[in-house]
């Protein structure tokens, strides 16, 4: 049996590969890729080896994958073969994991669906961090895919309203279909014109995942007095020149770092949970109708057009939201 998987060899080239999957050991499972998700933020910076991604060439990108369990190793009982699971392998035709780094999918959820759980879940544990309680104000920063998500489930913690905010009008009806009360077509950089349109409070929270430096300053400037700012977005690019006196001390402000790599490995604790078990609930919402991740796909492949994907991520085509791979 060969397969093939993505390699980026050096910044700004992929090419397709052979691979010869190996045997499942103990505790390990073999999985057939149905679909893959490319992450557009995050997959084109280490593509092009952006400022804060220092990747080392080459390697395999992507870890959005949902697959088939085609082969059980010893000591795996939890699954077995024709199962399907998600699991954070990279863009490949076979990949071999833990068993214990996968979650099955429930029968409701579709493979494309499924294909969001690890971007619902950046956007989950965000929104967890932000500790919202019914009836605040919720400003996102940036209509992608994970900032629509963080709206959605925004609005499932109780915020009224959950307010996006972009530049790109269709992202924003985008974002209305799936889960923003309402919108805003603005720059991030046109602070005065975001606070005019809030109200002179300001928002009770804020997040910012636009990965833009100077949209954390106007996060800062957007919160209300004693509002919290999510720092969610992977800024790339300049640092940002921030009046922590004016902005932040002065206001009483709580700032939370919110990169995905601060959820614990092995317990949940009050904002922070694990990753497999934000994966679950991720997987649950889908299957009880709660979020719609299935409207966020704008871009399908087969797996032997990856190359032409990246070249269109490459380029920054803002209409590229959901870029889905499919396999055969």
């Amino acid at each position: 049996m060969r397969g093939h998987r993505v390699v980026v060899t050096a910044p700004g080239q992929v090419e397709l590969q052979w691979m010869d999957p190996p045997a499942p050991q103990k505790g390990q499972v073999l999985l057939r890729a149905l679909n893959t998700l490319i992450s557009p933020g995050t997959e084109r910076a280490f593509f092009l080896n952006l400022d804060n991604t220092d990747p080392e060439f080459p390697f395999c990108p992507g870890y959005s994958f949902v697959g088939e369990v085609i082969a059980v190793g010893d000591e795996v009982a939890a699954l077995k073969s024709g199962d399907r699971v998600v699991s954070r392998a990279a863009h490949q035709s076979h990949a071999l994991v833990a068993a214990a780094d996968c979650v099955r999918v429930p029968a409701q959820v579709a493979d494309e669906e499924a294909a969001f759980f690890a971007l619902m879940a950046i956007a989950m544990q965000g929104v967890r961090k932000a500790r919202i309680e019914l009836g605040e104000s919720v400003a996102v920063l940036g209509a992608g895919v994970v900032g629509i998500l963080a709206m959605r489930l925004a609005q499932l913690s109780g915020a009224v309203p959950v307010v996006g905010i972009d530049l790109d009008e269709r992202r924003l009806e985008l974002a209305k279909q799936v889960g923003a009360d309402e919108t805003l077509v603005s720059d991030v950089r046109a602070p005065d014109e975001l606070r005019a349109w809030l109200g002179a409070a300001g928002a009770e929270v804020v997040i910012e995942l636009t990965g833009a430096p100077a949209a954390v300053v106007t996060a800062f400037q957007l919160a209300a007095p004693r509002g919290r700012v999510v720092l969610a977005g992977s800024t790339r690019g300049l640092t940002s020149e921030v009046n922590f006196y004016r902005d932040v001390h002065k206001k009483g402000l709580l700032v939370i770092g919110a990169h995905e790599s601060t959820r614990p490995k092995w317990e949940n604790s009050p904002g922070y949970w694990t990753p497999m078990r934000e994966y679950a609930v991720c997987l649950d919402l889908m299957a009880r109708n709660r979020v719609q991740t299935a409207p966020l796909i704008t871009h399908r492949y087969n797996w032997r057009e990856f190359p032409a994907a990246y070249a269109q991520l490459a380029n920054w085509d803002k209409d590229a939201m959901g870029m889905m791979i499919e396999w055969d």
